[in-house]
């Protein structure tokens, strides 16, 4: 009786601070070329501030981020944070945005991934009303914002990324276009090997 390959999950791996300012340089090219080499399939990327596709066997996204982080570190040099979801999450993710994502600009709203889900008590300190219009809200490991003058610009942005609030959790930052590009490219649509 021969046994069945165990069926293919598609991912995205999100990469934390690479490609910016000239500083933590992995081509995309390299980049894909290590996920291949660690035996994942169907590796793409998308722009060049470090987000991955792809399909792996693998169904812990704890131990994809923990090995790709040793093969960039390996490569290249220095450490890099990786938080690697899968396609259902990412689905879940986009449907749970409690703003009209399809109203707004992809720079006014941004998704925050959380590598460990955050306590309300962290963002304490922050008083919502100082920051408006922008606005936030936590969801399941990830944190919505609504800058409508986009990232660079937005104070709530700054105050929600000090240590005092991400202490002990890795966590990277995604616009919206990014988001639905990836929900996209993650979405299972008859991986091979797969269910």
């Amino acid at each position: 009786m021969t046994k069945r390959p165990a069926p293919l999950k598609k991912y995205a791996a999100l990469l934390r601070g690479i490609n910016v300012g000239g500083r933590k340089k992995v081509p995309m090219a390299e980049l894909r070329a290590l996920l291949e080499g660690l035996g994942h399939r169907d590796v793409t990327t998308y722009l060049q501030s470090g987000n991955a596709v792809f399909s792996s066997a693998e169904q812990d996204p704890a131990a994809l981020a923990r090995g790709l982080e040793a093969a960039v570190e390996a490569r290249f040099g220095f450490p890099v944070k990786v938080l690697v979801v899968d396609g259902a999450y990412l689905r879940a993710v986009a449907d749970a945005c409690p703003f009209p994502a399809a109203e707004l600009e992809g720079r006014q709203l941004h998704a925050t991934f959380f590598s460990e889900q955050p306590g309300p008590d962290r963002f304490a300190a922050l008083d919502p009303a100082a920051y408006l219009p922008e606005e936030y809200r936590l969801g399941d490991r990830v944190l919505y914002l609504y800058a409508p003058d986009g990232l660079g610009r937005s104070d709530l942005g700054a105050a929600l990324h000090t240590p005092a609030v991400l202490k002990g959790i890795d966590a990277t930052t995604r616009n919206w276009n990014t988001v639905a590009k990836l929900v996209e490219l993650t979405a299972d649509q008859g991986v091979p090997g797969g269910s």
